[in-house]
């Protein structure tokens, strides 16, 4: 076993490299580092929340700015000896002697005997004129996340995915004033009458554009000239997981492509791990924090296993 404090600053080689610094990679780096195991965290400082002002749901930071806890979390494993390194991860290939490369845009090689990927997933938001400029503000994507914070106000939602009727009808616990635009994604008669029995009105058409004045919502209008004045749309954005640093690696995937784990993170190839929302979309920042957690408590066993073999085979020679 290497300790996580001889020099880690002068390291090209480590026991974990975790590729991502969100929740789910800064407590996976966290716990790994109090198991005195050299870690590095490679982040290209592009957090999926970043948008947003407040992060909830998560016990003790409730209400904090996403990027504070983000801080607090560098500082933490810092304290323990793991390494922040600013920076894109092209590709992790296999080693020939065992474990993998790791490598950053600019050239730069980093050598670890296992990988945790917890680089989240990009949002792609339909084409709607304003939605952009009010992601994170006025335009959510997650009820748990913000539906306190509109709660009581009028709500739209957009029909721009195959689950926003859903998301309709789960806003309904949240404001009792909740409307649904059907833009691209017009309802089934079993879906309109979902809306019907739970008072959520549908407006059918295409939406022109959303509304704003000194950079707040202030209505979304539609195609045929009406508009709908209202405090905060939802959407379902097409969500896709940032996992190509793992592309040739023969990770499995499900029949959607997104890469496969068991309870621990694990891939289906020895020694690569994925937590977070590069695995799981509706992880929220204290679930990838347990996800990361999880992975690191079960990887470290691995390495705890992969040593007692090694020692035991030194110890026989012997």
């Amino acid at each position: 076993m290497t300790g996580a404090n001889n020099n880690p600053q002068d390291r090209t080689s480590y026991d974990v490299i975790v590729i991502g610094g969100g929740a789910g990679g800064l407590n996976a780096a966290l716990v790994l580092a109090r198991a005195r195991r050299t870690v590095a965290v490679v982040d290209a400082g592009e957090p999926r929340n970043a948008p947003s002002a407040h992060m909830h749901s998560f016990l003790s930071r409730d209400g904090v700015s996403p990027l504070t806890v983000l801080e607090t979390g560098r500082a933490e494993i810092a304290r323990y000896g793991a390494v922040l390194l600013q920076g894109r991860v092209d590709q992790v290939d296999a080693a020939e002697a065992g474990g993998y490369v790791v490598r950053l845009a600019g050239g730069a090689t980093l050598g670890a005997r296992h990988v945790v990927l917890a680089t989240g997933l990009r949002d792609r938001l339909p084409e709607i004129p304003g939605v952009r400029a009010l992601w994170g503000e006025d335009v959510h994507f997650c009820p748990y996340c913000h539906g306190y914070e509109v709660r009581d106000q009028p709500i739209v939602v957009l029909g721009v995915h195959p689950a926003s009727p859903g998301q309709a009808l789960l806003l309904r616990q949240w404001s009792s004033d909740v409307r649904y635009v059907a833009h691209d994604r017009p309802l089934t008669a079993e879906e309109r009458e979902r809306m019907d029995a739970r008072g959520v009105e549908v407006f059918d058409g295409p939406v022109a554009t959303l509304l704003s004045k000194e950079g707040r919502l202030r209505a979304v209008e539609l195609a045929d000239g009406r508009t709908l004045e209202c405090s905060s749309v939802f959407l379902f954005p097409t969500m896709t997981p940032n996992d190509s640093a793992f592309e040739g690696l023969g990770c499995a995937r499900d029949e959607q492509g997104w890469l496969l784990t068991d309870r621990a993170g694990r891939t289906s190839r020895p020694g690569l791990w994925a937590v977070g929302n590069v695995v799981d979309p509706r992880a929220q920042a204290v679930t990838a924090a347990g996800m990361g957690a999880a992975a690191a408590f079960a990887l470290n066993h691995d390495l705890v296993d992969e040593e007692i073999e090694r020692d035991l085979a030194a110890h026989r020679s012997a």
